[in-house]
């Protein structure tokens, strides 16, 4: 999969290993329908800290969600 390429595909495939990787427990705060393909890259940037730290405390995942949750549709 190319990230690299701004679809809704690679969007909802993002928001749901990130979802994954943060161990939502309401997996509706992370619908991949609530993000705009407008913000891909800042989600992006986003998916790929996540990615590259082998441990996120409490405190880095509560501020991931606040991040995200300013890419949501209003």
């Amino acid at each position: 999969m190319n990230l690299q390429e701004a679809t809704e595909k690679n969007l909802a495939f993002m928001i749901e290993q990130m979802a994954e990787r943060l161990q939502m427990i309401n997996r509706s705060l992370l619908n991949p329908d609530d993000f705009n393909l407008e913000s891909y890259q800042d989600i992006k940037d986003i998916y790929d800290m996540i990615h590259s730290r082998p441990n996120l405390s409490v405190s880095e995942i509560n501020a991931i969600i606040d991040e995200l949750s300013k890419y949501r549709k209003k």
